[in-house]
C-alpha cells in the first residue's frame, strides 16, 4: 500500500513546488512591472514616452552638441497637462501652462501635489506621455519625478521638477515638419493600481504573454 502511495505522494510535491514557483513569479513581476516598465518606455520612446537622455542614442553624439540651442530654429511651444486617477485623492496641476524653447535648450517646469486625504499617507507613482506620438523619440528628461514612487503625508503639499529638452535632430526629420506645439501629460495613479495595470498588460484573457 506504502509502495502505491508513493507516486501519489510525488506527484502532490511536484503540483506544490508548481504552485509555489507560479505565486513567486507573480509577486515578483509586481514588484518589479513599474521599473521594468520604466526602462522599456525611456529606451524605446513606447506610446508616446519621452526617452531618457542618458540613453538617447541620437544621430549626433556628442551630448554638448545635442544641449546647444539652435539659435535658427523656430521655438517650440511646451504645453502641460495634470490628472490623478479617480481612486487617488491628490491634486496634481502643472504650476505653468506653457514654456518656448528652442530645439536643444534645457527647460525647467514643476508640477504641485497635494494629498488632499485628512487620515492617510499615500503612495503615487506617475505615468507620462507626449503629444504628438511621434515626438517622444526627441523629447528627452534630465530629470523627472515619473515612475518613482512619491509618497505624502496626509494634507503634505510638494513641487516636483521637470528638466528636459529637445533634441535638435527633431529639426532634421521631416515627419516633424508643421509641429509647433507640444504636449506634455503627467497622470498620477495610486502605487498599487500602476502595478496591476502593468500586470494586466502584460497578459491577454487566456494568460498568455502579449509580445
Amino acid at each position: 500500500m506504502q509502495q502505491l502511495r508513493e507516486p501519489f505522494k510525488e506527484g502532490n510535491r511536484n503540483i506544490l513546488y508548481y504552485t509555489i514557483s507560479i505565486i513567486l513569479g507573480t509577486v515578483a513581476l509586481s514588484y518589479g512591472s513599474v521599473p521594468m516598465y520604466k526602462m522599456i518606455c525611456q529606451t524605446t520612446g513606447w506610446g508616446g514616452q519621452p526617452i531618457k537622455s542618458s540613453g538617447h542614442a541620437s544621430l549626433t553624439s556628442d551630448p554638448s552638441v545635442r544641449l546647444t540651442p539652435v539659435e535658427t530654429s523656430r521655438r517650440l511651444r511646451i504645453t502641460f497637462n495634470g490628472s490623478v486617477s479617480d481612486v487617488l485623492p491628490w491634486k496634481f496641476t502643472p504650476q505653468q501652462r506653457e514654456v518656448r524653447v528652442l530645439p536643444g535648450e534645457t527647460a525647467l517646469a514643476f508640477y504641485t501635489a497635494t494629498n488632499q486625504s485628512p487620515t492617510d499617507d499615500i503612495i503615487g507613482v506617475a505615468t507620462y506621455s507626449v503629444t504628438p506620438g511621434q515626438v517622444a523619440p526627441y523629447f528627452s528628461k534630465i530629470q523627472c519625478f515619473c515612475f518613482e514612487e512619491q509618497r505624502l503625508n496626509k494634507g503634505e503639499t510638494v513641487d516636483m521638477p521637470v528638466f528636459f529638452y529637445i533634441d535638435p535632430e527633431f529639426l532634421r526629420d521631416p515627419n516633424m515638419k508643421g509641429i509647433d506645439t507640444i504636449t506634455l501629460s503627467y497622470t498620477f495613479f495610486s502605487e498599487r493600481k500602476v502595478k496591476l495595470l502593468f500586470t494586466e498588460a502584460r497578459y491577454d484573457k487566456n494568460g498568455h504573454l502579449k509580445v
